[in-house]
Parts: structure tokens; sequence; C-alpha cells
């Protein structure tokens, strides 16, 4: 029977356990915003979730499974679907800036971002998540290619990485309050190179 409880006891904390997690989630992003990436620790968080550094590791790895776990918590961005390749960027590009300034998100990407230059497990879980955003967007243009918005030799993911490009360039220099005018004249240019018939 002892042996039994025992063993029960070791389990706990394997599984996570939803309002821990929560709890810690929230901290994690509390501090980031206080206090930014500089004050961005794992013995922060612990502090302010009253967890202990044992638990968060169990669950989250490292610094950087962390800071991306609270980034796609907080990510809402619409993709329009509007029929209209132009319209669609021009209306991803900006929810995306809107939700990047309006939210502490955009705080949250760029420690990530600087967490991946000195650490090689935030650099692969950054490119990670960007393969999958990369593959989101990408559909965007594989729909304009199938109603023939777009010339056939125009490769869909090329075309994804300089939307992403604008768009992480906009946010590391917290430059992220452009009017839309400025961004449908950028996809308006963009639109001009993959045009059938350019």
């Amino acid at each position: 029977m002892a042996e039994a409880a025992d063993t029960a006891r070791k389990s706990i904390g394997a599984r996570r356990n939803p309002d821990s997690a929560d709890a810690i989630l929230d901290a994690a992003e509390a501090v980031l915003v206080e206090a930014g990436y500089a004050g961005f620790s794992i013995e922060a968080v612990a502090r302010r979730a009253r967890a202990g550094k044992p638990t968060i590791y169990r669950w989250w790895p490292s610094k950087a499974a962390l800071l991306l776990e609270v980034y796609q918590r907080q990510k809402r961005v619409d993709v329009p679907d509007t029929g209209k390749l132009e319209e669609d960027l021009v209306g991803f590009l900006m929810n995306l800036f809107s939700h990047w300034r309006e939210t502490s998100s955009g705080s949250v990407f760029r420690s990530l971002i600087a967490e991946a230059q000195s650490d090689e497990t935030a650099a692969e879980a950054l490119a990670d998540y960007a393969g999958g955003r990369q593959a989101h967007t990408r559909q965007i243009i594989e729909r304009a290619k199938a109603r023939g918005e777009i010339a056939s030799d125009i490769d869909p993911a090329v075309v994804a990485d300089l939307v992403a490009s604008y768009a992480w360039r906009h946010l590391l220099t917290n430059r992220l309050g452009e009017p839309e005018a400025t961004i449908r004249k950028v996809v308006r240019y963009l639109m001009q190179g993959i045009a059938p018939g350019r």
C-alpha cells in the first residue's frame, strides 16, 4: 500500500494540471510585460506563479518553449478570405500588426526572436513555428494561384517568406503603426512582381 502511494506521489506533476499551467503562463506573460525580455527568467516566473522551477521545467524544457507557448496562447489573428489576394494580404497584415501592437504578443515574439540569437533550442523552436506559419500564409498564395491571380511559375513559399519578412522587420523595429495606405502600397508592389504577364 505504501509503495502504491509513493508511486502515485512520484507521478504527480508529470501531467500538466490545467489550472497550474494557466497560472504559470499568466505569470510568464506578466513578467514579460513588466520586466521585458531582460528581466524574464524561469526564476522570476516561478516566483510570480508561486510554482516550483522543477514543475516549470517539467512542462516547458526551456525558456524558449515557455515563451513560444505564451505567444501561441495569445495569437488570435484573423486571416481574410475575400477572393482577392491583394485584399487578403492587406487584411492579414493589418490584423497581425494590430494584434502585435495592442496585446503583449508583439513583445513576447520579439523576446523569442532575441532568445533564438543565443540559444539553439530557441532557434529550433522559432524555426519550427515559423515553418508552420509560413505554410499557413502559403495557403493564401496558393488559393490565389488556383484562381489565376498570380503567374503559374510563382513559388508560394517564397511569396510567403516575403510577407513574413516585411512583418517581422516591422515588429523588430517597433513600427507596427503603419497606415493602411502604406501596407496597401507594399502589397501592390508585391502583386506587380507576381502577376500573370508581368
